[in-house]
Parts: C-alpha cells; structure tokens; sequence
C-alpha cells in the first residue's frame, strides 16, 4: 500500500509540473494549468484559494520530504525560492493561503533544518532560511486583515499587495477566523516575534467569547465589526470543523493551558448539545452515535445532514483521548464511503442520501484513519486505507492526475484537482501504512 499511496502521488505531482506549473492547480482532464479567475472576482471557489503563487507545488513540499524524495524535495525547494513570490495583485483568503502556503513554507523550514532529519537527508547546501523569510513576507502582507476590525476577529480576504479590499465582506466563518494559530504561532516562535501569535490568539479568545452563555456553543459565521452571529447553526463540518482542531493542536504544539481548557469545554459542549444515539458506541439501545447541526443557542436540530468535513473528527478524538467513540464515528463515514466509493459533500442521514453530490478528493477520512491505526494498531483500518486508495484510482484517476467527482453516484468527474490531495490526501494514505 505505501508504494501505491507514493505511486498516486507521483503520478500527480509528475503531471502538475509537466502541464500545470507555475500556476496554481492542475486541470487533470485537460492537462493545463489553472490560476485566479481575473475574468470574474466574484468566482470565490477559486480565488479564495489560488493566488498565482504556484500553489501545488509549495503545498506538496512536505509530502515530497516525508515521502523519503530529497532530490525532488530540494529541487522543488529551490524551485519555490527561485520563483514564488507573493507580491500581487491577488486577493485570497486569509485561511486558504496560511493553512495551504504559510504552513507548507513553515514545515519546508523545519525539515531542512531539523538536527534529526527523520525522513532521510533533506538539507539543502547554502539553504539561508529563504523559506522562512518567505512565510514571513505572506504574513506580514496577512497582517492587515487582523486591522479595523472592532472584534479582533480579522477579515476573511486580503489583496496581497494593496491589502483589505475596500469593498470586504464584514462576515466570516468561524473556522476561518479561528485557525490561523497554528502556522502563526509557529511563525512568532522561529522568528521572536509574537505579533503574529498575538493576532491570531486575540482572534481565537474574540470568537470564544461571542459563544452562548446558554450552550456553549459557537454559531458558523459572525460579523467582524459587531461580534452579532449571522450564522447560528453549530456543527463539526464547514465553518466550524477546524477552530476546535486547531484549539487542541495548539496546544499540543505551544503547551498553553487555555487552548486546553477552552477545547474541553468545547468538546463538552459538543457531547451535551450535537450528539445523538446511544450513550456507548458498541453497547446498548438506540442508532449509534451522531454529531448533527443544532441552533448554538437552543441546541435545537437544524437540518439532517452531515457534511464531508466532519469526518476529520473522529482523527480529533484520537488526539483526545475519546478512542472508543473515535471508532464509532469513523465506522458511519467509512460506511457512507463503501456505499459511493467517495464521500458526498453532504449527506442527508435521515433521508440516507447525498443532499450535494460531488467530492473534491478531501483528505478527512482519510487523515482519521491514519490516526486510529496509530492509536490502535488495529489492521482494519490498513484495509480501509487500501480500499479508499483504490476507489480513488478506480473513480478519480484521469489521463493527467486525479480528477474531483462532481457526482458520487453517477461518477461524473470536474476538472480540477486541489492541491490538499497531493498535500493532505496522498500523505495520510502513505502515513497509513509507515509508522
């Protein structure tokens, strides 16, 4: 399996430089390259993530290393100080471009100059810090989002070379906003600079605040300037998946006690108001556990369904602790996924249907189940890898890569292969079956 999983990402990565590169994504159908809409701002499902800065190659550079290829590595290491620059006229979002490019920069640093070089010989001869000094740049042209803003809470886009763009939404999800603390923390402690740390702590402690003194729960989408809830509806998927993710991984990176204490109370408030079923995942009466979307105020159920997001969660209670429960809720995603061979958008489970058909290659499942392998060593989840590798290659694989299906059903495929599938998706499938 972990040929094949290195083979998948070959396959892609050899296509996205020999069609694609130096634009953003690569049209596997097609293949050519894909950048920003120019011809169309208001296209957000694409220029909130491509920013013309080559981005499936600095996203793909951890991969590269962790896959054991320090000669592709350092090429494309090379590659990337050579010809990146962020200095244009490109408005992106500001959790796209520092989950995707700050954090890929940040971890390229690391690995480079790690004492240790777990992953076989990845320095590089002369390397200056340059990708530091480049996760630094991006940053710095970030900064202006965490400005103006009464709340603290920083606007969800920025031009990265004029800045806030003066007709800027005031509304942003609260997973946007509250994820930044990772990659900035990490920034602010290799450079001794805590401003960047600073902003994305006051963001995450502004939107903790704003959560129901009746539930505990955070709405999905907040106006920056008042800190009134636009969005009301609690969930674990879109708009609010990765704020508890990145609470709990803070504090495994920087060890504060307040990224702690706000995801127990968090996770408490989760157990209390968005689960369902039985009390134990193995035992007793009543459907086995589920996590719906309530009203943050009321707890009461909003719609009956799920969203593809959520399965990172399960990964998440790894981490916690929650083993047993982590099983269960892997065992209903795993399900819906052997049903389609992929994971609809979203799924209704009342109805037992997809309500939104297409899957972008998301690496959710897929990271929750390299997670429990390692929590539990048990091979069932070496043979869920293995069957999500080869749905992949049976459903998505195309002339030049692999390509999103806009229908589980039907098999119908899109045009465009996202750059978390070699970053994300490939990696947690080789990690499956490596350590």
């Amino acid at each position: 399996m972990r040929d094949l999983a290195r083979g998948m990402f070959v396959f892609g990565y050899d296509n996205y430089m020999a069609h694609a590169f130096p634009e953003d994504e690569l049209n596997p159908i097609h293949c050519r390259g894909r950048g920003p809409d120019r011809g169309d701002p208001s296209n957000l499902n694409i220029n909130d993530v491509l920013g013309n800065y080559s981005l499936t190659l600095v996203d793909a550079l951890d991969t590269l290393a962790i896959m054991g290829n320090s000669s592709e590595f350092q090429k494309a290491v090379k590659l990337v100080i050579d010809t990146v620059s962020f200095d244009k006229d490109s408005t992106v979002q500001v959790f796209e471009a520092t989950i995707r490019v700050l954090g890929s920069l940040l971890s390229a640093h690391r690995i480079i100059t790690d004492s240790k070089q777990p992953f076989g010989d990845m320095t590089i001869k002369d390397y200056d810090n340059e990708l530091l000094h480049m996760a630094h740049d991006l940053a710095v042209r970030l900064l202006p989002a965490f400005e103006n803003t009464k709340t603290g809470i920083p606007y969800p886009r920025v031009n990265l070379k004029t800045g806030v763009p003066p007709d800027s939404n005031n509304e942003t999800c609260t997973a946007g906003a509250g994820s930044l603390l990772v990659e900035f923390g990490i920034l602010s402690r290799l450079l001794g600079d805590s401003t960047f740390e600073w902003v994305a702590r006051r963001a995450v402690k502004a939107l903790w605040n704003l959560r129901s003194n009746d539930t505990g729960l955070l709405g999905n989408v907040v106006n920056i300037q008042t800190g009134r809830w636009v969005g009301k509806q609690s969930g674990l998927g879109a708009g609010l998946d990765s704020f508890y993710e990145y609470l709990l991984k803070s504090y495994i990176l920087f060890g504060e006690k307040e990224d702690l204490e706000m995801f127990n109370a968090a996770y408490q408030s989760i157990q209390n108001y968005l689960r369902r079923g039985r009390e134990a995942c193995n035992e007793g009466e009543g459907d086995p556990p589920l996590y719906v979307n309530v009203n943050m105020f009321s707890g009461q159920l909003m719609n009956t369904w799920i969203d593809s997001l959520q399965a990172f969660f399960p990964g998440l209670q790894v981490l916690i602790g929650d083993v047993e429960d982590a099983i269960c809720l892997h065992a209903f995603y795993y399900a819906i996924w052997k049903r389609y061979g992929a994971l609809p958008e979203r799924f209704n489970w009342q109805l037992q249907a997809p309500d939104v058909l297409f899957y972008p290659l998301r690496p959710e499942l897929v990271e929750s189940t390299y997670l429990l392998y390692q929590a539990t060593k048990n091979p069932f989840y070496l043979h869920v890898g293995m069957d999500i590798l080869q749905s992949l290659e049976k459903y998505t694989k195309v002339k030049c890569g692999y390509a999103t299906l806009h229908h589980v059903i039907d098999k119908s495929k899109e045009d465009r292969m996202e750059s978390f599938f070699l970053s994300e998706t490939c990696k947690y499938l080789y990690l499956v079956c490596v350590l």
